[in-house]
């Protein structure tokens, strides 16, 4: 009886802190940080940590504490291929978009949604569109589980994170034409290898994928058929920004620009003139069909662009990448995700000139904030949205310990608002801290804390008709929380976890504290 009494008390004390400033747990950190100047290197430590990575487990502090702060965060910056525990390995292993490329997938499944299509009994038709649907949901249920289980287990911390960063910069909604078989690739080719490299090699690589030229209707795009629809995104949303000094004869240049960029999802290809059969592109999924193209001469940002293909595309992303508006806008919106929803105007203008120097180098733009005084003055302010409280929680419960099933995580993103690939709009889920700082939010966290905190959340019961579940009780009362966590704690965190009447309720308790919901 004694945590029931306990319980609504605790709770409510605990969602009041978690709701309040974000300024409380980085506040408890510097004032005891001038206590002991190595106890303050050591909580600065963690307190980077908690930001640059997905969140503290043991294994990341271990590393830190072994390499030392500024080793570690080049290895970050500057990551080999990442070696995951055997298990989650092979759990990735297995999928089928780990084992099939991308092409052979969507001509399979467009070839039994054609199939689908063609039947002629009702019932059956009914029934193999029901199959080609599932097979889809599947695919993106791989794709979302693989993402998730590099977020947990990666030891290449801010590659994930930045992953995660372009995918929502560079967003598509799998609820899309066939686009559930198309995010895992989107995301494991086109995002995740160019997360830390050069923007133009990004950018790049999202212009050439089906993913987004599906999502953003490019292939409608044609010759007296014009589709405005990817150039004004890739404008506004993925590179100068909506104050980027673009006008809409911009926008409808651009689009003449895309003409023929565009996707082939069979085996055929089609009949181009004579004239022009030398300027055919197919790799992959992705073609370039010059039948479509506009080759007339245009007028894209001041400069004349010379009507001659494909190259022309070149032309433009160059242009783009390399624009002054481009280094602020993508400046602007790494900071905000990394420092704050309002980021000091003197550190996004030293992150723009890095990235003009280094020729849009995404790690040296890093690098520069990470070695700010803004950026050190920001740690433990910034309120952390679903994906980072799901994904941090699991990884402080369950180290290096692998999970049988995502589904649990999945669950709590959907039920937070923040599902992968589930942004219906191209804009991408906001960054800020008042879109995820709700009541109903906190309630769901609280919820989501406790449910992890009893061992019961599912994460070790696998799926399937003969489910197997191993046991699996998160120990978070370690040696990482006495010698690494709790210094950081505030006075009322401490009091409400001394208050806890049995592990699973002390558990819940950190899990559901302040210091939890901010990074």
């Amino acid at each position: 009886m004694t945590s029931h009494r306990l319980l609504p008390t605790t709770l409510i004390s605990l969602l009041l802190l978690a709701g309040c400033a974000a300024t409380g747990p980085a506040v408890q950190a510097d004032h005891r940080a001038q206590t002991s100047s190595a106890q303050s290197s050591s909580a600065q430590d963690i307190a980077m940590l908690e930001r640059v990575s997905w969140g503290v487990n043991g294994v990341s502090v271990r590393q830190v504490q072994d390499k030392g702060w500024n080793a570690w965060l080049r290895a970050q910056l500057h990551p080999g291929k990442a070696s995951l525990p055997p298990a989650v390995q092979a759990q990735i292993d297995a999928m089928t978009i780990s084992q099939v490329p991308l092409d052979q997938l969507v001509v399979s499944m467009e070839q039994k949604r054609k199939d689908a299509a063609g039947v002629m009994d009702d019932m059956a038709k009914q029934q193999a569109q029901k199959d080609y649907q599932q097979e889809l949901n599947r695919l993106a249920r791989e794709a979302a589980t693989r993402s998730l289980l590099l977020d947990v287990y990666s030891p290449n911390q801010l590659q994930q994170q930045l992953s995660w960063f372009w995918l929502n910069h560079f967003s598509v909604h799998q609820g899309k034409h066939n686009l559930r078989a198309m995010v895992g690739d989107y995301e494991a080719n086109a995002i995740a290898p160019h997360a830390l490299g050069k923007f133009r090699d990004l950018l790049g690589a999202t212009v050439h994928h089906p993913a987004m030229l599906r999502y953003l209707d490019n292939e409608a795009n044609a010759v007296k058929r014009i589709n405005e629809n990817y150039a004004r995104e890739l404008m506004e949303l993925h590179t100068l920004g909506v104050n980027g000094g673009y006008s809409q004869t911009d926008v409808q240049e651009l689009a003449r620009i895309l003409t023929g960029v565009g996707v082939n999802l069979g085996a055929d290809t089609p009949k181009v003139k004579p004239a022009l059969q030398s300027q055919y592109v197919r790799r992959g999924l992705f073609e370039f069909n010059p039948n479509r193209h506009d080759y007339g001469d245009k007028q894209f940002l001041g400069q004349t662009v010379k009507g001659r293909g494909l190259a022309e595309l070149d032309e433009a992303l160059d242009r783009l990448s390399r624009s002054p508006a481009t280094a602020h806008f993508i400046s602007g919106k790494l900071a905000q995700y990394f420092v704050g929803d309002n980021p000091p105007a003197p550190l996004v203008a030293r992150m723009a000139a890095t990235f003009q120097q280094s020729d849009g180098m995404i790690a040296d733009v890093l690098q520069t904030m990470f070695s700010s005084p803004e950026f050190k003055q920001s740690l433990g302010k910034k309120f952390k949205d679903p994906m980072h409280y799901v994904v941090s929680a699991v990884r402080l419960s369950y180290d290096d310990k692998p999970i049988l099933n995502a589904g649990p995580m999945l669950s709590w993103l959907s039920r937070m608002g923040q599902p992968l690939y589930g942004r219906q709009t191209p804009d991408g889920y906001p960054l800020t801290d008042a879109s995820w700082a709700s009541p109903g939010q906190m309630t769901t966290r609280f919820d989501i804390a406790r449910t992890i905190g009893s061992g019961s959340a599912g994460l070790f019961k696998t799926e399937g008709p003969q489910p197997q579940e191993k046991v699996a009780f998160p120990q978070l009362a370690s040696a990482l929380y006495y010698q690494s966590l709790q210094p950081g704690l505030s006075p009322a965190t401490r009091q409400a976890l001394e208050q806890a009447a049995s592990p699973q309720e002390w558990n819940t308790f950190l899990l559901s504290s302040p210091e939890m919901m901010h990074r």
